[in-house]
């Protein structure tokens, strides 16, 4: 499939205004294919305000944010950049996502992440509904992002393009997380700084595999390959050895400081897809887990045959911050998939299913 060029630009609402919508919002106004027609926000002091003093934008963008759902399902927009927190919230988030495309918005959406490859961790059932719900409004929907996203679906299987034989392919998420602002994420889901025996409910069995293993699996399936079940899970937990401030939460010596885990991916019992990940509130801590190569973070995907190939990615923000810029990219991997995503098919669209996605458009002028 080409590239999708639309005749003429797209109508997008986006859906919420915090760590992730203000960038989507900055984003869908600096794209000439698409046009801004309408916010949501979950905050009633936020009720009227413009889109642009929201993003921070220091201009106004004529586009009032609201709390009324069926108001901005009105308008008739052609795809809903969807930015709202979900990890606390993945079956309620589902059933606002269905309830787009089932009104023949498309849908283009960071969360819930289970959603990116949904078969195999998600009930037949459900997937079925959602896929009625396109069907039945014309509509399609994507969940995408960074990580879980191209970092770790696009990004890896482009690279396999070059193997002659593939025995590994390992996906890494290595990260300071202490500038990243997301308290319920932080303190809640991950535990940092909450004593070392409190267990989250991310670290119970299974709910990595939930989380993270549609990742695993939509690279099995871009591969060829039917993976053994139930997927394995590695994690281990390391208190923070001083006091650490984060944007998000005090980290105390002796609490959770640093975790890595993996979600690993197995063929006849041998090893062949692993996702880990490498998290830290303190850049000085755990000198003996693996450290991006420059900067604070990064996505590191490795692959082991013939050839043997690593490519790392970095990124940051203009501000120095690789948590700004890790909003920012989530936010545009999907709205430059919108074109793609309108002129797919009805239901559930996944990474392997879009032609090329690029940032037309957007070289400066």
């Amino acid at each position: 499939m080409s590239q999708v060029i639309p005749e003429k630009p797209l109508r997008v609402v986006v859906w919420s205004t915090g760590t992730i919508g203000r960038y989507a919002i900055a984003g869908v106004d600096a794209h000439p294919d698409l046009e801004l027609v309408g916010v949501w926000t979950s905050t009633p002091a936020k009720e009227g305000k413009d889109a642009g003093e929201l993003a921070g934008l220091g201009r106004s963008l004529g586009v009032a944010a609201t709390t009324d759902r069926d108001a901005l399902i009105a308008l008739e927009p052609d795809c809903i950049v969807h930015g709202a927190m979900t990890d606390d919230r993945v079956f309620e988030a589902i059933e606002d996502l269905t309830g787009f495309i089932r009104d023949g918005v498309n849908v283009v959406s960071s969360g819930p992440v289970i959603l990116l490859h949904p078969k195999g961790t998600l009930p037949a059932e459900m997937i079925a509904t959602i896929e009625e719900a396109g069907q039945q409004g014309g509509a399609s929907m994507h969940v995408n992002g960074i990580d879980p996203g191209f970092a770790n679906d696009v990004l890896p299987l482009v690279m396999t393009s070059l193997s002659q034989r593939i025995d590994h392919v390992k996906v890494s998420e290595i990260a300071d997380y202490s500038t990243y602002f997301q308290p319920v994420v932080m303190r809640d889901i991950f535990g940092f700084g909450q004593p070392m025996e409190t267990r989250p409910m991310l670290w119970e069995p299974g709910i990595l595999s939930t989380a993270w293993g549609p990742v695993v699996r939509v690279i099995a399936d871009g591969l060829g390959v039917r993976l053994d079940e139930p997927l394995t899970e590695t994690v281990e937990r390391r208190p923070a050895a001083r006091d650490v401030g984060t944007a998000s939460v005090e980290v105390a010596e002796g609490t959770m400081g640093s975790v890595r885990f993996q979600v690993i991916g197995k063929v006849d019992g041998t090893p062949r897809i692993t996702l880990e990940h490498v998290t830290r509130t303190d850049a000085e801590s755990d000198p003996d887990w693996p450290r991006p190569y420059e900067g604070a973070g990064c996505y590191r995907i490795e692959i082991t045959g013939e050839p043997r190939m690593k490519v790392e990615l970095s990124h940051h923000g203009e501000d120095g911050d690789h948590n700004t810029s890790g909003m920012i990219v989530t936010a545009q991997r999907l709205i430059n998939a919108i074109p793609a995503v309108v002129a797919a098919k009805p239901g559930l669209v996944g990474p392997l299913d879009l032609p090329l996605v690029t940032g037309r458009g957007l070289v400066s002028r």
